[in-house]
């Protein structure tokens, strides 16, 4: 490390991603020779060529294409310390806070919480990003690069955490199914076609496995990847589907019926999960604070 300095990652970073001295180069605003001597450096440090041609294309090497899933983390680590700064007073922080959830997520905390922190920490942004089927479930390395990951319990087992809110199951059918009666059975669980989330957002751990361990074999015809769009697939169908009931009760008037599920599936707690590195983050905890606050603040 004493012969190294963080030039060298930037540099690493932009070849690999570009596979391309040239295309690093202009994305870095630095000449070409300079960039192909920092990659000959790199090459001698590793003791392995990184890029090659092959054809008419570069190629990266085995150990290229690992150093290439990881130079993206240790780069937002770097700038995550050299811009740190001691929390003075939350209406002077400047900092981007990224938490990554689902539109559910968004939709139940995001009003509350962006408002708070727009009128506690004015010049404070907040990003709630989007997330991208299964990134996060099983590599807690990923949490680095953001201040949390606002899930329901079954993603993360070792990462601290912190429960937002509580929901439950619920099931809606379309309200003219005249097959369902006033309460559903099991047997209407097993007739029934499916409308279903995908199990890339960890809904696998939650509410459609506690119907399999009950002996009911979901016959699944409509995959969505959205919590909010999930109903959205019901009207108009014979389909089911199991949506949380904060969902279900922010629908606007659409004809569906929202009915008890006659399996038991547990309760629904959405926490917000961090790496262990920020535990003592200043600004970190803040944030921990307002969300914690949000969460209290919602109805039952």
């Amino acid at each position: 490390m004493a012969n190294l300095d963080l030039n060298l990652l930037t540099t690493l970073h932009a070849v690999l991603q570009e596979r391309s001295v040239t295309r690093a180069a202009h994305r870095l605003g630095l000449t070409q020779p300079t960039v192909s001597g920092t990659l000959a450096r790199l090459r001698r440090h590793f003791n392995d060529e990184l890029l090659y041609r092959s054809g008419n294309a570069y190629q990266l090497t085995t150990l290229g294409m690992h150093l290439a899933e990881r130079t993206g983390l240790a780069l937002d680590e770097v700038h995550r310390v050299l811009v740190a700064q001691p929390l003075a007073e939350p209406a002077s922080s400047t900092r981007e806070f990224v938490v990554v959830t689902s539109d559910y997520g968004a939709a139940v905390v995001g009003p509350a919480l962006s408002a708070d922190l727009l009128w506690r920490a004015p010049h404070a942004s907040l990003h709630l990003r989007q997330i991208s089927p299964g990134p996060f479930a099983t590599d807690l390395d990923r949490l680095r690069a953001v201040d949390g990951v606002l899930m329901p319990h079954g993603w993360f087992h070792d990462a601290p955490h912190l429960d937002v809110f509580r929901d439950r199951w619920v099931c809606l059918v379309d309200g003219r199914n005249r097959t369902v009666g006033e309460e559903l059975t099991v047997e209407d669980l097993d007739r029934l076609p499916w409308a279903s989330l995908s199990v890339d957002l960890g809904t696998d751990p939650m509410g459609m496995r506690s119907l399999v361990e009950a002996g009911v074999n979901p016959r699944v015809q409509t995959v969505v990847n959205s919590f909010l769009a999930l109903p959205l697939l019901v009207p108009g169908t014979d389909r089911i589907a199991m949506v949380p009931e904060r969902v279900a009760r922010a629908m606007p008037a659409s004809g569906l019926r929202v009915l008890e599920c006659p399996v038991s599936t547990g309760p629904l707690v959405v926490a917000l999960w961090w790496h262990p590195q920020l535990e003592r983050d200043a600004e970190h905890i803040w944030l921990r604070e307002r969300i914690a606050a949000v969460g209290a603040s919602l109805e039952p």
